[in-house]
């Protein structure tokens, strides 16, 4: 005897509930608790009840949001780079269903090496570190058997040693284009405003500017670099003192980046030095200030959103496969010239 069709009483009768609550389950009706609806999903799904008689649960049956987290020691602001990543970032993964939670990282807990409080390790599938240039506290979070990109790293990480993925811009080409461009237009004294050892990136644009003196047979004059530690470079004036120790300036900055390259800026004109007559300025960002500051500041742009879509990609794709190779990836950047530096306005 052929057995009769399933009905949505067969459905409520197996699960003790009304055919009305079936029902409503079925058919999306909203006040259903999501427990009771994914039951009875499952039990359609079981039972080959209609159209979810080929079914494969997996790609029907409600998934709770994942949780990814961003570990940071400064959230960045507007103004940086690191702002339109996270919102490009956040776009993609709450399109692919994961909630995103930031924890702040004091120097208290680099010290010791504790986690924020409020981060719970259990809830979270994957990590994003976005300013974090802490060695030892980015292999603390590398051994925490999570899924983990890092977006940008500390100075002295190698490659080989971080376990995890790890996103940057194309530092050290773009560093070295411009650095290029300004000794073909003449410029043979040449200076770095910038600390190497902040972060990965700030090396690699270093990197990229002394392969371009090399390139030219030219040596890298230390008189003309300012290297000290980051932290100095936000105190008001210290640009100013910086400069007035050189018994000769350059014709020429190459900046670490464009919150660098505009405070440089404002102390030659301190000291009524024109920019580019006397010395041309170049920095790298491409941030709003850039396009403000008079004369318009020569950069080299990041493709910010794009970033954050890519390093969407890599975490999402390390959560599926976390067994799969680490990836080292560097997006593309593009040189801007604008009237900082001259007479090379274009790319010819």
């Amino acid at each position: 005897m052929a057995k009769e069709k399933i009905t949505i009483q067969d459905i409520a009768d197996s699960l003790g509930i009304s055919r009305n609550t079936a029902s409503k389950a079925l058919n999306g009706v909203e006040g259903i608790p999501d427990e009771t609806r994914n039951k009875v999903i499952k039990k359609a799904i079981e039972l080959k009840y209609k159209q979810f008689a080929f079914v494969d649960s997996e790609s029907i049956m409600p998934k709770n949001p994942g949780n990814i987290t961003l570990l940071t020691c400064n959230l960045p602001m507007s103004t940086h780079f690191g702002y339109t990543l996270l919102n490009g970032l956040e776009i993609k993964i709450s399109s692919e269903g994961y909630n995103l939670s930031i924890h702040i990282v004091r120097e208290a807990d680099i010290n010791t090496l504790s986690l924020p409080n409020n981060f719970e390790l259990s809830k979270v599938d994957g990590i994003i570190c976005i300013e974090m240039f802490d060695k030892k506290y980015s292999e603390m979070i590398c051994n925490l058997g999570i899924p983990t990109i890092f977006i940008d790293a500390a100075a002295d990480v190698f490659y080989s040693d971080l376990k995890a993925d790890l996103l940057l811009m194309e530092n050290e080409y773009g560093t070295y284009s411009v650095t290029k461009k300004l000794i073909e237009d003449g410029h043979t004294k040449l200076g770095f405003i910038g600390d190497y050892n902040h972060c990965k990136s700030f090396n690699e644009r270093w990197v990229g500017f002394n392969r371009a003196l090399t390139m030219s047979k030219l040596e890298t004059n230390m008189s003309f670099c300012v290297i000290e530690e980051d932290r100095y470079f936000s105190e008001p004036n210290w640009i100013d003192r910086q400069l007035n120790k050189m018994k000769e300036l350059p014709t020429a900055f190459v900046c670490a980046n464009d919150f660098i390259a505009v405070s440089v800026m404002k102390a030659l004109r301190n000291k009524n030095i024109q920019i580019p007559n006397d010395i041309a300025v170049c920095g790298f960002d491409d941030a709003p200030e850039s396009r403000i500051v008079e004369p318009h500041l020569t950069t080299v742009h990041i493709f910010n959103s794009e970033m954050g879509n890519i390093a969407a990609d890599m975490l999402l794709s390390r959560i599926k496969n976390p067994t799969k190779p680490y990836q080292i990836t560097h997006v593309k950047t593009e040189l801007v010239f604008r009237e900082s530096t001259g007479k090379f306005l274009s790319k010819e």
